[in-house]
């Protein structure tokens, strides 16, 4: 029976950044689709609601995500607007739902607002999402303090060189990680891939554990 992987990408970014841990995905079984969105033309509200047509036209008992920064919040506010009773887990990566600070410092300015259009919404510039236990939500966060986020500035340590580990937490987070990489390197990591696919198959980090989710216990 199908289980089907929606990647939703980040700010800046495309679905086909995504394709080295699509490749893993792959190959640990899952059939990827991605979901692609312009983050600088459309709030994350006006691309949750693309999610939903997107998701609505795929046919399978099982669909879980895996959301890179900025397309974490895009998928809360999908659910927050949507919720669905279709199986499947979540696992965000690096995906700043307590606010950024980049984006916060870059919206101050119009010379750098425009570095995050539309995306700087409430969601992005430090609301914090309620995550009604809709599902199984894992979460990892990068500590490899390197990247263009450093560019607008000091970020406290633990961070990726975008995000700071503590904008990560989500409060009703099923099971939380932090791995030595950076926020780019989350989509390209051997480790961030096998960790996201032990959680879609477990519900949970740690060893990898071979059973897909119609084999195991209901979430």
């Amino acid at each position: 029976m199908r289980e089907v992987v929606v990647l939703i990408h980040g700010l800046w970014k495309t679905g086909n950044d995504s394709w080295r841990l699509r490749q893993r995905l792959q190959k640990a079984g899952y059939e990827c689709q991605k979901f692609s969105y312009q983050s600088l033309r459309h709030s994350p509200e006006e691309n949750a609601r693309r999610l939903h047509q997107f998701v609505s036209a795929i046919d399978a008992p099982v669909i879980h995500f895996v959301c890179h920064s900025l397309g974490g919040i895009v998928l809360l506010k999908y659910f927050d607007m949507h919720p669905s009773l279709i199986r499947g887990r979540v696992v965000l990566l690096g995906s700043p739902v307590n606010g950024s600070q980049v984006a916060r410092r870059l919206s101050k300015h119009w010379y750098s607002r425009w570095l995050i259009g539309k995306s700087a919404t409430d969601d992005l510039l430090g609301s914090h999402p309620v995550w009604n236990s809709w599902r199984e939500i894992g979460i990892i966060a990068g500590t490899l303090p390197l990247g263009v986020g450093l560019l607008s500035g000091w970020l406290p340590l633990p961070h990726d060189g975008t995000v700071t580990v503590s904008e990560t937490v989500l409060h009703g987070a099923t099971d939380f990680i932090t791995l030595p990489v950076t926020h780019t390197s989350l989509l390209y990591s051997s480790k961030v891939a096998q960790q996201t696919i032990t959680f879609l198959r477990a519900g949970k980090f740690g060893d990898e554990i071979g059973n897909m989710l119609l084999e195991s216990e209901p979430t």
